[in-house]
């Protein structure tokens, strides 16, 4: 009897308790009368469920029973919101956003209606995102607090690891091309060329496209150092190297592998006579004067190049030592003349071809 009492007590004071004060407590709840019309509801609900007053309007226009069942039984008046039950719901204007909550009946016999206290479940970060919610739109001793609390925390975390992995990623590929680039022409240095030509004997083992393989040697630059500086000589290699990337292909490399030495890995089916036109512009280019500082420069090109179509099974060594052989043919014949191994218009003994 004295718990009865106890109980009717708590109620008459539920009763008096003002919108604003409940409000307080519990800033998402929900006050329903018997007809489940809207006759009170937290500050934090009314942001949530717009801008026009709800009060007066019946419960289904704002939400929906979360089960199936629970819509049966609303339906058919079998109490679905009687006190005691707890609820999934699902906000009419946004289905993406479920409620949980419970319904406790207030008055005797729940004869001032329903109260439901509502919160986020699983959609708490998504709900605070999409209306906007702040901390003064939880009740103080709410755990959605601490939720978003570890949620933000959590966030930064994983953007700081984000941060960082990206950062280790940008420094690894930094790290790996200044290995394979050479630094006063931005060219692929000699390592980048060795695991370029590897790559490409590799694909050619498998059915990939044949390729040729060029060196290029600079005439009379030695001249150019020795009489206008190194500044001089360091602007020569730039332009020349600007010749190369010029008459050269996107998916070819050209490397600078010494002082004044350069290697071209020309990729496809390239036929002699093609090749040689190609190595005539470069030479043609390359001794067109060039103007550093008040000083004239001077330079030329010799070229000797070797085709992996030649060969019954092409070899990294041997395609590079005829090369070679065919770039001092071009020398020992006046230089600023491009050779091809194998093509006949080699010096007696200048030959490696097997």
């Amino acid at each position: 009897m004295a718990a009865r009492c106890t109980v009717e007590r708590w109620e008459d004071a539920l009763s008096g308790l003002s919108p604003q004060a409940m409000g307080q407590l519990m800033p998402m709840f929900l006050w329903l009368d018997r007809r489940g019309t809207v006759r009170a509801l937290g500050p934090t609900l009314g942001k949530i469920l717009g801008p026009e007053c709800p009060i007066g309007t019946p419960f289904a226009q704002h939400f929906q029973l979360g089960s199936a069942r629970a819509r049966r039984s609303a339906a058919a008046g079998g109490g679905a919101m009687a006190g005691g039950r707890r609820l999934h719901l699902t906000l009419c204007a946004r289905p993406d956003i479920s409620l949980r909550g419970s319904a406790v009946e207030v008055g005797q016999n729940g004869a001032e209606g329903v109260l439901v206290n509502l919160t986020f479940g699983i959609h708490l970060v998504e709900a605070v995102r999409v209306f906007g919610l702040t901390e003064a739109d939880f009740a103080p001793s709410d755990l959605a607090l601490e939720l978003l609390y570890l949620q933000e925390a959590k966030t930064a975390v994983l953007d700081e690891l984000r941060a960082l992995n990206a950062r280790l990623d940008d420094a690894r590929r930094s790290a790996v091309t200044q290995a394979l680039t050479d630094p006063l022409t931005g060219l692929a240095n000699r390592r980048a060329f060795e695991l370029a030509l590897d790559k490409a004997l590799q694909g050619l083992a498998l059915g990939g496209a044949p390729f040729a393989l060029a060196h290029v040697d600079l005439d009379h630059f030695k001249a150019v150092n020795d009489t206008l500086g190194h500044a001089a000589g360091d602007y020569v290699l730039t332009k020349a190297a600007e010749v190369l990337r010029a008459e050269t292909r996107r998916g070819d490399v050209v490397a600078r592998v010494g002082g004044d030495e350069f290697v071209l890995l020309l990729r496809g089916a390239l036929a002699p006579a093609r090749l040689a036109a190609m190595g005539a512009r470069i030479i043609a280019r390359l001794e067109q004067p060039w103007v550093f500082e008040t000083a004239v420069c001077r330079i030329s090109g010799s070229i000797g190049v070797a085709l992996s179509a030649h060969y019954v099974t092409p070899d990294a060594g041997q395609m590079q030592a005829d090369a070679d052989a065919a770039l001092y043919s071009s020398k020992r014949q006046g230089r600023g003349r491009c050779t091809i191994a194998g093509s006949g218009e080699m010096a007696e003994g200048d030959s490696r071809l097997s």
